[in-house]
């Protein structure tokens, strides 16, 4: 984005909410120079970030080294400070209208859904996906094509049986189904997650990982914000390495995702068990 605040024109959309045959840029994101103030503090330094669209990566680091600011700078909810070197592009782009750009990728917070959320049956807080809204307000418009694609999102994620429940009723598992339903109800090329298995017993979090794969297998591409090694599917190939506000790494999963690499990040002794496709530690 050429200035802190500029928004341009966007493509037309083939129909309402549908980004999944308009943008084709093969890269998703482009980041050089980005620093990030959160009030009188800068968090993030110096960024320098490419990732292509489709791909799945995992951003890893202890808590506070700035990884969900990350994603807020991403998704356009932080601004970086601007400076003549720095440069950032979307989906090819430097400036967007943020209500548009926000259809072409879906992001999932590490948060359950609020009080709002919780008084709302599980199909009117996916369709309250489209206009980011907590429920579904009497001022919306709600097409019949959004309850459809609601309906298919909550099928994506085998949610179905979820749609006539109150949100506040789940299981913890379950509200992250219907908020990663929520973002996909765009049918977005690319997925953000910051720490998804946050607040989830260990059968939940077997059963998020199991669906993340299959988006994956899908087509989907993940971009993933965690400090657990078993948030990172076996799928993701590619780890960036953050500490204290900085890309430290960024390369392969078998040359970063090592004993000595994870103690030097974490600092302290770091064991790696593997269980097939899967790495724990400890």
């Amino acid at each position: 984005m050429s200035s802190a605040r500029s928004t341009g024109p966007v493509p037309q959309m083939e129909s309402a909410g549908d980004s999944s045959r308009v943008l084709t840029h093969a890269e998703f994101l482009d980041l050089r120079h980005v620093d990030v103030a959160r009030g009188e503090r800068v968090v993030l330094h110096d960024v320098n970030l490419h990732i292509r669209t489709g791909e799945h990566v995992a951003i890893l680091g202890p808590n506070g080294c700035g990884k969900s600011t990350l994603i807020l700078a991403i998704t356009c909810q932080l601004y970086p400070i601007v400076r003549a070197e720095m440069h950032v592009r979307i989906f090819g782009r430097e400036r967007w209208d943020l209500t548009e750009l926000r259809r072409h990728f879906g992001v999932v917070g590490a948060d359950l859904p609020g009080e709002r959320t919780a008084v709302t049956t599980g199909l009117d807080a996916v369709v309250a996906g489209f206009f980011s809204a907590s429920t579904l307000w009497p001022n919306l418009h709600v097409t019949a094509e959004m309850r459809e694609r609601a309906r298919e999102a909550l099928e994506r994620m085998e949610a179905a049986h979820l749609a006539a429940q109150l949100v506040g009723a789940m299981s913890a598992g379950e509200k992250r189904r219907i908020l990663i339903a929520r973002a996909l109800v765009h049918r977005p090329r690319q997925l953000l997650l910051d720490e998804p298995s946050n607040a989830l017993d260990l059968a939940a979090q077997r059963e998020l990982r199991e669906t993340l794969r299959r988006l994956a297998r899908e087509g989907t591409g993940l971009v993933l914000v965690t400090h657990h090694l078993g948030d990172i599917l076996p799928e993701i190939d590619r780890i960036i390495l953050m500490r204290a506000g900085r890309i430290v790494g960024d390369g392969p999963r078998a040359e970063l995702l090592t004993e000595s690499r994870l103690s030097e990040l974490f600092r302290t002794s770091v064991c790696i068990g593997r269980d097939d496709e899967w790495l724990h530690s400890w």
